[in-house]
Formats: structure tokens, C-alpha cells, sequence
């Protein structure tokens, strides 16, 4: 795939891997994942199917198909790009009502685990596992205040504890 679209406000390291990761995509995506979007090249949607249960694992999304949002900064790989579920969002202790996600590796700085290595394939079998090892199809605790309170601003912006590592 090639994309020339939106490439000028990029950084040239950012535009060439996203660029690779558009190609890495083509010809070989993530397992339950396809691409709805990728242009211009900075923001992509991808349809991401519910994980199917396994032995001793609950079929709590099996049948479902969710929509991750992402956009790219010109900063890419070196900071992390915005990642979001578009509405309808999955039910789960870590995923807001909003699309905002808890999850480490989303976020730099003081206790994100972000690193320029991982690619949005990588991402997305993290999120589809994150979603696979689920037991519990609840919403985040204070989950209502949380998506009042930060209203349409990124999740780059929140200031996030991993401390649960269960889900």
C-alpha cells in the first residue's frame, strides 16, 4: 500500500514507518483485525472482531466487532499514537464508555510502557488479548464521572494507574 496523503505534516521518520506498517498490514494482519481506514495515514479505524473463547476462558466477546480509533502525531514512533474505541466500546474494567483505554503501553511518561519497538500490529493482538483474558464484562469504576469529567479530550491527557494487572 501507498499513501502520499497528509505526509507533509509528518515528520519524515514518522511518515516513513507508518508508511512500513501500512505495508507490514497488508501482508500480514493482525488475527481478527482489518483495516476500515487508513487515510489520510495519520488516523486509521480498524474493525476489530471479539476474541473467541477458549477452553477454561468465557466467550464474553465472541460475535462482537468493535472499532479502534488512531492517530498518529508527528512524533511517531517516538510517542505513542491516540488510541481509542469508537462507540459502541467493549464492556470492560479497563475500557471506559468514552473509548478510552487503561492499558500501559498506550502511554508515555511517568508510568506508561510505550516503546517505539511496538508497531499497531502489536496493538491490536494486545487489546484483542486484553479482551481475551477478560472474565468480568463490567465498565471501569467510575466510569460515568471519569467520561464527564474529561469530556472529548484525549486519553494522552489522563493521568492513569496500571495497578491492576487481572484483566
Amino acid at each position: 500500500m501507498q499513501y502520499a496523503a497528509q505526509t507533509s505534516a509528518l515528520s519524515p521518520v514518522a511518515a516513513r514507518r507508518i508508511q512500513s506498517e501500512l505495508n507490514d498490514w497488508a501482508r500480514n494482519p493482525p488475527e481478527g483485525c482489518c483495516l476500515e481506514s487508513c487515510e489520510p495515514m495519520t488516523h486509521w479505524v480498524v474493525l476489530m472482531a471479539g476474541p473467541e473463547g477458549t477452553a477454561g476462558m468465557p466467550r464474553l466477546y465472541e460475535g462482537e466487532t468493535f472499532r479502534l480509533n488512531i492517530k498518529f502525531t508527528e512524533r511517531y514512533p517516538l510517542e505513542p499514537p491516540e488510541v481509542t474505541f469508537l462507540t459502541p466500546t467493549p464492556v470492560h474494567p479497563h475500557i471506559y464508555s468514552n473509548g478510552h483505554i487503561c492499558l500501559d503501553i498506550l502511554y508515555d511518561g511517568q508510568n506508561g510502557g510505550w516503546s517505539p519497538a511496538l508497531t499497531i500490529n502489536k496493538l491490536c493482538l494486545s487489546l484483542r488479548s486484553m479482551l481475551a483474558s477478560n472474565t468480568d464484562k463490567r465498565r471501569p469504576p467510575g466510569d460515568l464521572d471519569y467520561c464527564q469529567r474529561v469530556g472529548g479530550r484525549s486519553p494522552k491527557l489522563t493521568r492513569w494507574n496500571f495497578d491492576d494487572d487481572k484483566v
